[in-house]
């Protein structure tokens, strides 16, 4: 008995953090940017395309995993290296409806979109996405045009005039200042109060790359990460969650900070961008509560605001509160 009540007693101490169980596909890591710190994308002689085979065995080890999320991820607007727009786009519609088919709900993160492309891809997607990290004019970024903060900040207000829910974030310790990180905070939050979409804010360390750029960084230290997400804490409004990577960093620390989401955790795939980060295991993060979400928050579960063409799965994936339902799988009709 007086273990039983120790156990409970635990229980109610740990940290709560929710999580999506996804399947991360790279559709191109072809990319008009030359950041300072990717090693994701490719010279366009070495670049590639995912294959459909390799997408849909992808996509069918998720669904085996009991997985709710297709990432779809690519470079910055490929077509403008190689002039293939509608190539690409379409190919992307139609990984996101193999994805739907088989009981997953995508979630896009294409770099910069026009808002008709964002409104080609909204129908197939539950969420989608796109790092702001940072309304500063960055050295980093000299040579990437789809960096520019305008031009990203212009991406992000068309998604919220589409009522697209959506993901962006910072990127920590890229060379800008801590009064950059707090107008970058302050600049998502002011897109939220006119939009209302934001469903979650990720505060990302920089992970220096060999052979990059940032090779001679320092990633930033533990004490700033925690100062940085309670300031996010107190400038984002308090519907916004606050995902930190717990690939790349410790996440208990944050989660006593303000932040309540792990992102994306995958049984099936790597991480894309940062392959040598593997995920946690999920038994691994002890003192920590996961409860599973789908990659489109409950507050947009409820209010509707999801592609039309996902609208099926939601409803068999969600439990009343618009979190994964326990045990849940999507059954085709």
């Amino acid at each position: 008995m007086r273990e039983g009540i120790h156990a409970e007693a635990r229980r109610a101490e740990a940290l709560r953090a929710t999580f999506s169980r996804n399947v991360f596909i790279p559709v191109t890591d072809l990319c008009r940017n030359a950041c300072g710190y990717c090693s994701f994308r490719r010279d366009p002689d070495r670049a590639s395309v995912i294959s459909r085979s390799e997408a849909l065995r992808l996509m069918e080890r998720a669904q085996s995993a009991g997985c709710s999320e297709a990432l779809f991820t690519m470079g910055d607007r490929p077509w403008e290296v190689r002039g293939n727009r509608l190539e690409l786009l379409e190919y992307l519609i139609e990984l996101c409806e193999l994805a739907l088919e088989r009981g997953l709900l995508p979630h896009t993160n294409a770099g910069i979109l026009t808002r008709e492309e964002l409104e080609l891809l909204a129908p197939y997607n539950a969420s989608m996405g796109l790092m702001l990290e940072s309304t500063a004019h960055l050295k980093i970024h000299e040579r990437s045009p789809g960096k520019r903060p305008e031009v990203r900040i212009r991406t992000i207000s068309d998604a919220g005039e589409l009522r697209i829910p959506f993901t962006t974030g910072i990127l920590v310790g890229i060379g800008e200042s801590p009064e950059d990180r707090m107008r970058s905070l302050e600049a998502i939050a002011e897109l939220h109060r006119k939009y209302g979409h934001i469903q979650e804010v990720i505060i990302q360390p920089l992970d220096p790359k060999p052979g990059t750029e940032s090779e001679g960084m320092q990633p930033p230290a533990m004490t700033e990460m925690v100062e940085l997400v309670s300031i996010a804490r107190r400038i984002l409004p308090p519907e916004i969650s606050i995902q930190v990577p717990p690939n790349l960093v410790d996440p208990v620390p944050l989660l006593r900070a303000g932040a309540d989401d792990l992102g994306g955790i995958s049984p099936v795939t790597p991480d894309w961008i940062n392959p040598e980060r593997r995920w946690p295991e999920i038994h691994e993060l002890r003192g920590v509560m996961l409860v599973e979400r789908l990659p489109v928050y409950p507050r947009y579960v409820k209010l509707g605001w999801y592609g039309s063409r996902t609208k099926d799965i939601v409803r068999q994936l969600a439990d009343e509160s618009g979190m994964r339902k326990a045990g849940a799988g999507f059954m085709s009709a």
